[in-house]
């Protein structure tokens, strides 16, 4: 059974929507958490529909494909800057080498205290 909406959303006197309708968002019989994840749902549809709107009818669809654009370009610029910082900032591990050695002193230590 799909639950039923019950927001109570607080309006302003001029009529426009308050900030307050994410505190008083209630969902009925739904944990918080599934209450988040409707309001999310709800306003990604929205978006995609503004968006739509805005690349296909508007007279501002290049302005927002170019914004959209370079918003991509620059998360995936910005994900490349922060894999290559990691990279940059990072101690390089320990050789096998040097790992393998440190545990076999380890094992020869322990094998005269187990007897």
């Amino acid at each position: 059974m799909i639950p039923k909406f019950c927001f109570h959303a607080l309006f302003a006197a001029a009529g426009t929507l308050n900030t307050y309708i994410v505190a008083n968002l209630d969902i009925c019989g739904l944990p918080r958490d599934q209450q988040l994840g409707a309001l999310i749902l709800v306003a990604s549809i929205v978006g995609i529909i503004l968006y739509g709107w805005l690349v296909l009818f508007s007279n501002w669809s290049l302005l927002v494909l170019q914004l959209t654009a370079f918003a991509g370009v620059a998360l995936i610029l910005g994900v490349l800057a922060w894999i290559g910082y990691t990279l940059a900032t990072t101690p390089p591990p320990k050789p096998l080498e040097e790992i393998e050695k440190e545990l076999s002193q380890e094992a020869a230590e322990s094998k005269p205290q187990e007897k």
